[in-house]
C-alpha cells in the first residue's frame, strides 16, 4: 500500500514538472530528456531536475535594477556614440538585452597573465581615495590574498570603503580565518549564494563567475583571472596558467560598478548609495566599448547572443581563445556556418584542462570542427584560461564567459565588447603568436581514425555537456 502511494505521489510530481516544462517554453528535445530522466530514474530524476533543469529566466532568482544602467544615459543611449555600421547590430543587441550603451571616453590596457595583471591591480588599489569594489568567483588563500589584505588594511585607515564579494562555491576553500581578518579591518564582506543545505537545490547550479574590480568608479578590471596563486607559481599538473584581463579607465567603469552593486545587493541584501559615484571620463574620446552582463534570470542569454551574432556577421576571421569550448547547437552551428562560408575560424585551447571529464567533453567536438574547416590549435605550455573572441579587426570580446552551457545559461558572467581596430590588431598578433607555439589539428581524416576507445570516452563525456 505504501509503495503504491509513493508511486502515485512520484507520478504527480512528474506531471507537475512536465506542465512546468511546457509552460516555460523549453525546447522539445530538452523536455523529452527530462521526461526520460524523471520516469526512468526513481527519485534521482526529480532531484536532478530541481538541481539542474529549472528555467531561471521564467522563475527569476533576482531582477536587475535597470535604473542602475539608465540613470546617466537617455533611453536612446546607443545613438549618442557614433560607431560603424558593421558594429551597429552588435551594439544594438547589447543595449536591448542589458541597457548598457556604447561609451567612448575610455582608455583600455590589455593585460596578459597573472604577474602583469596583479601589478596593475595593486597599483590601482593603492590609488583609491573613495571606494574599492572587488568581486571574484575564485578567491583563495595565499600570496595574492595576503597582498590584498595588506592593501585593504592601509586603505581602510585612509577612510576608503572596501567591499569584497566572493562566490560561495568557487571560493569554498577560502578560510574562515582570512575572512575574519578582512572583517576585523572593517572590510565589508559578502558571499554569493553560499553552500547551505536549505538552499542546496535552488542555488548550487547558479554561480557568480564574474571577476570585477572597481576603484573610485574611475578604474575597472574585468577578465578571466581569479585571485589564485596559480597565476604566480603555476600548477603542479598543468604548469603555468595563462590568461587575459582588461584594465578600463573611463565611463564604462560605471557599468562594471553597477554590476557589482546589483550582485552585492543580492548577496548581502544591502543597498549601496550610488549618489556619490560620478562617472570619470577621460579627457578625450578614445575607445568605444560596451559592458555586456548575462545571468540565469535575465530575459535573454545576452552573452550567448553576442557570441552568436559576432560569428554570424564575420566576413574575414573569427579567432577564439577559450579553455572550455563545449558549444550548444546554436554556437556550434554558427562556428561551422562561418567556416564553411569561407571565414577563417580558429580555436585556441589548452592541450589539457584542469578537469579530466571536461577535457574529454571538449575533445568530443574536435571532429565536428575539423570537418567544417575550423582550425584547432592546442596550446602545450601550461593552462590557457583566457576568454577572448576577435573578429575582422573590428570587435574584441574579453571577459569571464566560457563557450559552454554553464557560462552561457547558468552563471552570472560579464564581458567587455570593444570596437577598436588598433586593439583588435594588437590582440590578433598575440593570438597568432600563441598559435605558432601550439599543436595544430588540421587533418580531419587522421583525427577521425583515432582509437575507438577514445571516441567512446568522448561520447560518454559529451552526454554531460549540458551541465558542464
Amino acid at each position: 500500500m505504501l509503495a503504491t502511494i509513493l508511486i502515485i505521489v512520484y507520478i504527480i510530481i512528474g506531471l507537475i514538472i512536465v506542465v512546468s516544462l511546457l509552460l516555460n517554453g523549453v525546447r522539445p528535445s530538452k523536455t523529452l530528456a527530462w521526461l526520460l530522466a524523471i520516469f526512468t530514474i526513481p527519485i534521482g530524476g526529480v532531484l536532478l531536475y530541481l538541481l539542474l533543469g529549472r528555467n531561471r529566466r521564467k522563475s527569476k532568482l533576482f531582477s536587475l535594477q535597470r535604473d542602475l544602467w539608465e540613470r546617466n544615459y537617455p533611453p536612446d543611449g546607443t545613438d549618442t556614440v557614433k560607431i560603424s555600421e558593421y558594429n551597429k547590430k552588435i551594439s544594438n543587441l547589447i543595449y536591448k538585452t542589458s541597457k548598457c550603451p556604447v561609451t567612448e571616453h575610455n582608455k583600455l590596457t590589455v593585460l596578459k597573465d597573472g604577474r602583469n595583471t596583479f601589478e596593475s591591480i595593486f597599483e590601482a588599489l593603492e590609488s583609491a581615495k573613495e571606494h574599492i569594489h572587488l568581486q571574484y568567483y575564485i578567491y583563495e588563500d595565499g600570496i595574492l590574498a595576503e597582498k590584498l589584505l595588506e592593501i585593504f588594511e592601509r586603505k581602510v585607515a585612509e577612510n576608503v570603503t572596501i567591499r569584497v564579494l566572493y562566490d560561495g562555491i568557487g571560493s569554498y576553500s577560502l578560510s574562515r580565518e582570512y575572512l575574519n581578518r578582512l572583517r576585523k579591518c572593517n572590510v565589508e564582506v559578502a558571499q554569493f549564494l553560499p553552500f547551505r543545505f536549505g538552499k542546496f537545490l535552488s542555488s548550487l547550479n547558479y554561480r557568480n563567475h564574474r571577476k570585477i574590480i572597481v576603484v573610485d568608479n574611475k578604474i575597472g578590471f574585468i577578465g578571466g583571472i581569479n585571485i589564485s596563486d596559480k597565476y604566480l607559481k603555476g600548477d603542479p599538473h598543468l604548469g603555468k596558467w595563462h590568461d587575459t584581463h582588461l584594465r578600463i579607465e573611463g565611463e564604462a567603469v560605471d557599468y562594471l560598478n553597477g554590476l557589482f552593486i546589483t550582485d552585492w545587493y543580492l548577496a548581502s541584501n544591502k543597498k549601496v548609495d550610488t549618489a556619490p559615484f560620478q562617472i570619470k571620463k577621460t579627457e578625450k574620446k578614445e575607445t568605444p566599448m560596451q559592458i555586456v552582463p548575462s545571468g540565469p534570470d535575465d530575459d535573454f542569454a545576452a552573452i550567448e547572443q553576442v557570441y552568436f551574432s559576432i560569428m554570424n556577421n564575420a566576413k574575414e576571421y573569427v579567432y577564439i581563445t577559450n579553455p572550455y569550448v563545449i558549444p550548444n547547437h546554436a554556437i556550434l552551428q554558427s562556428m561551422q556556418t562561418a567556416a564553411l562560408s569561407g571565414v577563417d575560424v580558429r580555436l585556441l585551447m589548452s592541450s589539457s584542462t584542469d578537469i579530466k571529464l571536461v577535457d574529454w567533453c571538449v575533445r568530443s567536438y574536435y571532429e565536428s570542427y575539423l570537418k567544417a574547416g575550423i582550425k584547432v590549435y592546442l596550446y602545450p605550455d601550461g593552462f590557457l584560461h583566457s576568454k577572448v573572441m576577435l573578429c575582422d579587426d573590428k570587435i574584441a570580446s574579453i571577459g569571464t564567459a566560457n563557450l559552454d552551457n554553464r557560462s552561457l545559461q547558468q552563471n552570472y558572467e560579464a564581458n567587455a565588447i570593444v570596437y577598436d581596430a588598433t586593439l583588435c590588431k594588437q590582440m590578433k598578433t598575440d593570438f597568432l603568436q600563441d598559435c605558432s607555439k601550439s599543436i595544430m589539428l588540421d587533418d580531419y581524416q587522421i583525427f577521425s581514425n583515432r582509437p575507438w576507445t577514445h571516441k567512446l570516452i568522448e561520447g560518454t563525456a559529451k552526454l554531460l555537456s549540458p551541465i558542464l
